[in-house]
């Protein structure tokens, strides 16, 4: 008697384009290598040009840069509107203003929900509006965070930014699944890059993170590209609307 096998769906890429906003540095610069080392035709995108033109060479692997200011939301219309639909997109742009609730102004808040939450928003239609005009499958990635899954001191702007970014996800799930689109959302815990690691050289700041971090070290940005491939390939096609928390262990209490 012979068993058909099960075949390992494809984590491969190729003949796949993708998009990765904020991919300058840090955790999009990470994710816009590990699509583009699958075989995704990789286009990082960033607010500046010498920036992401550095990021893109370093990539490799035929990554094109481009440069789009993601809080422009007529610039964001043009530039999906101009290129063919992409196939994946890493919704990444993001920014932290930590303080105490009493010392937040308006400025402050306009400035953390406009990026995080307001930008976030509108790229998503705009790329899968695209996605669904093509008649093909896509997969919407957003960089969420542990704060949009828990509280934090000094993190009232991030916190409403990122549990906020999770409700829409759920929704964009629902409203792109009849067209094969998957949303689903990445929530690391405290990941080192250029944005953090300011944080970091307070060594209380360290130590009370490292206390929560189970597997006791401070998250790299290599430890969210599987993540990133995982959503963006045919391993994960039954997930949409769903959250990958990669926190080693901070929400396991």
């Amino acid at each position: 008697m012979s068993l058909t096998l099960p075949q390992t769906p494809s984590f491969r890429l190729d003949g796949r384009r993708a998009v990765v906003t904020g991919a300058g540095r840090g955790i999009g610069l990470a994710a816009a290598a590990a699509l583009a080392q699958a075989g995704a035709e990789v286009t990082p995108v960033a607010r500046t040009a010498s920036e992401i033109e550095i990021a893109a060479a370093q990539i490799g692997h035929g990554a094109q840069a481009a440069v789009l200011d993601v809080s422009d939301l007529a610039a964001v219309a043009h530039f999906f509107a101009e290129r063919p639909a992409f196939d994946v997109l890493v919704n990444n742009a993001g920014t932290n203003r930590p303080m105490p609730m009493w010392d937040v102004t308006e400025a402050d808040y306009d400035a953390v929900l406009g990026l995080n939450l307001k930008s976030a928003f509108f790229v998503a239609p705009a790329c899968a509006g695209r996605m669904i005009a093509a008649g093909g499958a896509g997969s919407l990635i957003h960089m969420g965070s542990q704060m949009g899954h828990v509280g934090g001191p000094n993190r009232s702007l991030y916190c409403a930014s990122k549990w906020a970014l999770d409700g829409l996800n759920k929704s964009f799930a629902l409203d792109l699944a009849a067209h094969g689109i998957r949303s689903n959302t990445i929530a690391p815990t405290l990941i080192e890059t250029p944005m953090t690691k300011p944080m970091f050289d307070n060594a209380n700041f360290k130590a009370s993170v490292l206390s929560k971090i189970k597997l006791g070290r401070i998250g790299q940005v290599e430890d969210l590209m599987g993540a990133v491939l995982f959503l963006a390939s045919d391993a994960s096609a039954l997930m949409t609307g769903t959250s990958l928390v990669v926190v080693g262990g901070w929400a396991a209490d």
